[in-house]
């Protein structure tokens, strides 16, 4: 990527937060529980770069959903399984509203073990969780950030759900850019539909509270 590029990203990306943090200071205003956001969007859609961004700005913490995937079932297994099942199964959302949403929401620290994506899959097709715990101290401000972080069966504990909407090209370059090839092919093979899947029919664009269109 350019100079011109990262800087054009860069102010992109500022801009966008800037927005959203106007808009959340709003709507959150008066509400004595810890306001949660949820930002989604398919990946590569540039949702983990603005839930960054975002949560130093809005002073949140941040709860990346990918920690949260379904490590106990192996590759072979969501092979198996029709898209619907892949997008309803596929995060650990259990794990995550019992270690994480739920002691935020009542104003208590949480801490868990995130799935360890570069351990790689056991024989058996599994992967495994860090055996360190991540953690995170009570805060008046929550952002779970990742795809299907804005899932019905977490709605009852999240006050605003942001869709980040990126052209499929831009993201397909992007993923490009950060992973190998033969990875990439076979991620594609296995949650693409699972992704428009959800993006379609669980979570369409209208049901979010707010939509960033990415350039």
């Amino acid at each position: 990527m350019s100079t011109k590029q990262q800087d054009r990203t860069s102010s992109e990306v500022e801009s966008i937060c800037g927005v959203l943090q106007a808009e959340i200071l709003r709507r959150s205003s008066g509400k004595q529980t810890p306001y949660m956001v949820a930002i989604d969007g398919a990946s590569g859609s540039g949702k983990s770069t603005i839930g960054a961004q975002l949560a130093l700005v809005v002073e949140a913490a941040l709860i990346p959903f990918d920690d949260f995937y379904s490590a106990h079932v192996p590759d072979a297994e969501w092979d198996r399984r029709t898209p619907e099942q892949r997008a309803v199964e596929c995060m650990d959302w259990r794990r995550a509203r019992t270690e994480v949403l739920a002691p935020l929401r009542s104003g208590q620290s949480a801490q868990w073990r995130a799935f360890d994506f570069e351990a790689g899959a056991s024989p058996d097709g599994t992967y495994q969780l860090y055996q360190d715990y991540k953690s995170r101290a009570p805060s008046a401000m929550v952002i779970l950030e990742g795809a299907y972080s804005a899932q019905p069966a977490l709605s009852d504990l999240i006050d605003l759900t942001i869709l980040i909407d990126t052209e499929t090209d831009i993201r397909a370059a992007r993923l490009r850019l950060r992973e190998d090839s033969d990875f990439l092919r076979a991620w594609n093979a296995r949650w693409d539909a699972a992704e428009n899947y959800y993006l379609t029919c669980v979570r369409p664009k209208s049901s979010f509270g707010i939509v960033v269109t990415t350039l």
